[in-house]
């Protein structure tokens, strides 16, 4: 039994959580999902799956609930993270924006809303490294990974941006992987190392 978190402060939080299960599932194991809103929980979670939303009200309610501390220590605990698209934002080391207070999990700094506002939201075919058939990636209001430090892996990129990336334990993109069917992102962020 694998227990995922899901930072339920804000955003597409029954979407990741049916997307961990499938995952898991494709690999034989049963996934019990938690849905994280205060501190308490963290340290009791095997994963952890930090959505997209608004990032500065992600970030004012991870360190207004003391969540934020429980997230960097499950971190250093090399335990494997998913932040996708605004949970991309807080878990890096730069947002380039003072409004958001950064997890600093991933050494890259972050272009907020680079893509455009909601109208200007795409479908794309991505090859993401680790991943045998291109990914259908669902952009909305996504944010562009500007630089990457040394310690961190591009898996992917979008017109020569990255929009997926590694460091140590986790897994950031800019889209939303838990807005499709396909739960391959799930599964490079937490099972692959199984393979």
């Amino acid at each position: 039994m694998i227990r995922a978190g899901v930072i339920a402060v804000q955003g597409d939080v029954s979407e990741h959580a049916s997307a961990i299960q499938r995952a898991g599932e494709s690999h034989g194991q049963s996934v019990e999902v938690e849905k994280i809103r205060q501190s308490g929980s963290v340290p009791d979670c095997d994963v952890l799956l930090l959505p997209g939303g608004e990032s500065t009200a992600i970030s004012r309610l991870l360190s207004q609930e003391g969540i934020a501390p429980e997230i960097i220590d499950h971190v250093e605990s090399e335990k494997p993270v998913l932040a996708t698209c605004a949970g991309l934002i807080v878990a890096a080391a730069d947002a380039n924006d003072d409004r958001v207070d950064t997890l600093n999990l991933i050494d890259a700094t972050i272009n907020r809303n680079a893509f455009g506002r909601q109208v200007d939201s795409f479908e794309a075919p991505l090859d993401v490294a680790g991943l045998e058939r291109a990914f259908p990636a669902v952009f909305i209001r996504a944010p562009v990974i500007e630089t990457v430090g040394s310690n961190a892996e591009i898996l992917a990129t979008w017109e020569n941006d990255p929009v997926a990336i590694k460091h140590g334990p986790v897994v950031g993109t800019a889209f939303h992987p838990e807005l499709t069917e396909d739960a391959r992102i799930h599964d490079l962020a937490f099972f692959h190392e199984e393979d």
